[in-house]
């Protein structure tokens, strides 16, 4: 069930003016509270955009109930980003911001791009990075600076939605191959038209088209989730930022997440501050996903300290080499002995 409360409330003091439906809200708690009663584990879903305080707290912490909020800043703040910024513009600091807030109580569902883009109504965010070369370009031995930005984006753009999502990730049918088409249904203002109101299922199953490798990289990405339970655990811990350089670098649970969302430069031994051994499990820029294999993915990293040896209090990094517009996703090994760092 997903209940939609759209209001904007731009200041705390708004929340408690005296406006409030005190009947809606009611009935929104006990619709929750019912819904619980009848079928036990169920999910309700606020599409809400204000972060009113505990929608999506449980009732026994005096919350709503509901067991989601949509966090639906997210979709604007991408579509924002890629029709609006060039992308040595992008505010690495703003971004981890907003991908990351919501109240300590709630589980929110992250997503990059709404029915606003993925419906009726604008371009899906591959489709408004590629454009009419979704046409004539998404062919494997077909290489140029638009279609290969866009391709790595939108691996990227879905690996730090998905990574730094309050509990849940929401994708739109067929956006995880990068469909080029928005859905439309026939409707008034298309003339009733069916042309739009289908998904080429096929496109991902060619194997001599790149859509394949975006389905088989948001295949991996999800099964992180699946084999370790990462949004599970809803601290995500951030580490590491340089806006000139467009690196972010964060950890949740035992995983490091490192981007470098640079258009151009690519960085070797670039120290990130965080301490253990660790090996990668998924990268961007695997040629699986149509990359360029520029990551050894054998190899095992080893963080040390930074300055003289046996320096007291030496500031540790794990030192890595980043390639441009690439994601990595690194598991923490566990250490055999102490003096291995």
């Amino acid at each position: 069930m997903i209940m939609d409360l759209k209001r904007t409330l731009p200041s705390y003091s708004e929340y408690f003016d005296g406006n409030q439906d005190e009947d809606a809200l009611v009935y929104l708690y006990l619709a929750n509270k019912l819904i619980q009663q009848i079928r036990p584990g169920s999910l309700t879903i606020a599409e809400e955009m204000s972060g009113m305080p505990g929608i999506a707290a449980p009732q026994t912490r005096k919350g709503y109930g509901f067991s989601y909020r949509l966090s639906m800043g997210v979709p604007d703040l991408w579509i924002r980003l890629v029709k609006e910024t060039a992308d040595e513009e992008w505010d690495m600091g703003k971004l981890m911001y907003e991908l990351t807030q919501h109240r300590s109580e709630e589980r929110i569902i992250s997503y990059c791009e709404s029915h606003d883009q993925a419906l009726v109504g604008d371009k899906t965010l591959i489709f408004r990075m590629i454009d009419a070369e979704m046409y004539t370009g998404m062919s494997k031995d077909y290489h140029s600076v638009i279609v290969d930005r866009g391709i790595a984006l939108h691996k990227m753009i879905r690996l730090i939605t998905f990574s730094t999502s309050g509990g849940g990730y929401l994708n739109f049918m067929g956006n995880e191959f990068g469909h080029p088409e928005w859905i439309d249904f026939p409707r008034e203002g298309n003339n009733w038209s069916y042309k739009y109101a289908r998904r080429q299922w096929d496109l991902a199953d060619d194997k001599d088209l790149k859509y394949i490798e975006l389905a088989n990289f948001d295949r991996k990405m999800v099964k992180l989730h699946q084999d370790f339970n990462i949004l599970d655990d809803l601290t995500v811990n951030r580490v590491f930022e340089n806006n000139t350089d467009k690196v972010v670098a964060f950890m949740r649970g035992d995983f490091l997440f490192v981007f470098n969302f640079h258009p151009s430069r690519s960085f070797t031994d670039y120290g990130i501050p965080v301490r253990g051994k660790f090996s990668i499990a998924l990268d961007t820029d695997d040629t699986a996903f149509g990359g360029f294999n520029r990551v050894d993915r054998r190899a095992v990293y080893l963080s040390i300290k930074k300055g003289e040896r046996g320096t007291i209090n030496a500031p540790v990094y794990l030192y890595l080499y980043l390639p441009s517009r690439t994601g990595l996703v690194f598991k923490k090994e566990p250490i055999r002995r102490a003096t291995d760092i």
